[in-house]
Order: structure tokens, then C-alpha cells, then sequence
């Protein structure tokens, strides 16, 4: 009998304590505001347009710009870009290769877990999509990895595979960002003081400065995308509550199994 109400205690707590886990690691949807969406890219990192993930940017250029974009991702999160170049149907005389890279906030380019990152448009293609899904970003790491952190990351498209001919060509991009919430899986000890968003140090020495001659033009202008990353609770707290719990109950059931009536036994006489 007690065995079994601790089992039926257990169903009721993993029950309980699971929802929430399993909630924080479904995807995450966040609403995109299409009208208030850019429809412009910058050239450099720079002048990195920003973007919000879920929004679907547009940019009209010409092959072989430079086009580049900026969004905000936060610890637990594994961002995947997907772009498309839309080319027209005349005008062009052979093939064109895209590539899509990922920067974050150091300008370090980030490896694609998966994802078409470079693809080859053929002459008579209309248009060519490319992707590129990045490693769990992480709150904090070694000075030497370059593991995903907390911050801007910068995204850059271009034609890297391009005829004389085919320079100047008009062509029309869309760039969308969504991330998934890995939860507690990705959780690590430790996190970073700021996350590496452009101008953080910058203004942080205008504030402390006594002379007060730090002007708002010297500071730059990509540094209003700022992740949250002062959350400590992740879904590893539940989970591991839920071990402690299960580790006494599975002591107090090999007790209620395993102990005796506290009686010796004795041989019946004459056996």
C-alpha cells in the first residue's frame, strides 16, 4: 500500500512539474509586424539593417552588393536564417552562386549546423533559397571557443559565384529569422556581464566619463538591439527536482519491499 501511493504521488508530480518544462521547449513563435518590417539592407556591418526575428525583411539590390542584416538572439535559443533571391528572367547569361554567412556580435562567422548556406542558381532558375540553422547560442564560454553567444548577430548575403555580364543584374531578397528555445538542455553555468551588442562599451565609458564630452553622435547607431539575458530559471531546476524525488521514493519503495515483520523465524517442531 505504501508503494503504491508513492507511485501514485510520482504521476501526480511529473505531471505537475513536466508541463512547464515541455512548454519552454517548444519552439518560439514570436508575432512578426510585417508593416513595420525593413525593406532596405545595409553594405556593411555598420550599416546592418536590423531586423527582429519573425519579421520577413525585403530588399531590392543589384548582384554582387554586399547585403547585410542584424538581429538579437539570447542564451538557449538556435536561430535559423532563410533567405531568398528572387532573379529575373531575362537580362542574365549564365549561372550565379549565392552564399548566405552568419556573423555574431565579435564578427566572428558561425558555423551552420545544417541548412543550405551556398547554392547555385541555374540560368534559367527563378529564384534561390538558402538557409542556415546555428548551434545553440550559449550565456557564456571560454575566452578561446567560438561557441554562439548572447547578442547581435550579423547576417550577410551575396553573390560569390558571378559573371562580368551578370554584375549590376536587379534582383529582389527576403530574409526571415526564427529561433527555437532549446530549455534547459542548453543551460550552462555562468553567463556574460553584457551581451555582445555593438556599443556597449562605448556608451559605457561616455557615462563614466567626468567631462561629460561624449556626444550621442559618437556613439553608434546598431546598438538598440539589445537581448534580455538577465534570466537565471531554466526548465534543469524542474527536471532535476524531479530526480530528487524520485531517487527517495525509489529508496522508500526497496525499503517497503525488502523489509521484514521484525520477527525471527523459527523451525516448526518435529520438521
Amino acid at each position: 500500500m505504501l508503494f503504491a501511493r508513492a507511485l501514485s504521488a510520482t504521476a501526480l508530480l511529473l505531471g505537475v512539474a513536466a508541463a512547464p518544462a515541455l512548454a519552454d521547449a517548444s519552439p518560439s513563435a514570436s508575432p512578426s509586424d510585417d508593416s513595420a518590417a525593413p525593406t532596405s539592407a545595409g553594405t556593411s556591418f555598420r550599416t546592418a539593417t536590423e531586423i527582429q526575428q519573425g519579421q520577413q525583411a525585403t530588399a531590392s539590390a543589384s548582384a554582387g552588393d554586399y547585403l547585410y542584416w542584424q538581429f538579437p538572439a539570447e542564451a538557449g535559443q538556435r536561430p535559423t536564417v532563410k533567405a531568398t533571391v528572387k532573379l529575373p528572367s531575362s537580362s542574365r547569361n549564365g549561372t550565379q552562386t549565392w552564399q548566405l554567412d552568419v556573423y555574431d556580435g565579435l564578427r566572428r562567422r558561425q558555423a551552420c549546423q545544417y541548412g543550405a548556406q551556398t547554392r547555385t542558381a541555374t540560368q534559367g532558375a527563378a529564384s534561390v533559397d538558402l538557409a542556415c540553422t546555428l548551434r545553440t547560442v550559449r550565456a557564456w564560454s571560454d575566452a578561446w571557443s567560438d561557441d554562439p553567444l548572447p547578442g547581435t548577430y550579423y547576417v550577410r548575403l551575396t553573390a560569390v559565384g558571378l559573371g562580368g555580364a551578370d554584375l549590376g543584374v536587379p534582383v529582389n531578397t527576403q530574409i526571415q529569422v526564427d529561433s527555437k528555445d532549446m530549455g534547459g538542455a542548453a543551460a550552462v553555468d555562468g553567463s556574460l556581464a553584457e551581451p555582445l551588442v555593438p556599443g556597449i562599451a562605448q556608451k559605457s565609458a561616455d557615462s563614466d566619463s567626468d567631462s561629460g564630452s561624449g556626444s550621442a553622435t559618437d556613439a553608434p547607431t546598431l546598438s538598440s538591439l539589445k537581448p534580455d539575458t538577465s534570466g537565471w530559471w531554466s526548465d534543469r531546476w524542474v527536471w532535476t527536482g524531479i530526480g530528487a524525488v524520485l531517487a527517495a521514493l525509489a529508496g522508500i519503495g526497496g525499503y517497503a519491499l525488502t523489509r521484514s515483520s521484525g520477527r525471527p523465524y523459527r523451525v516448526p517442531p518435529g520438521a
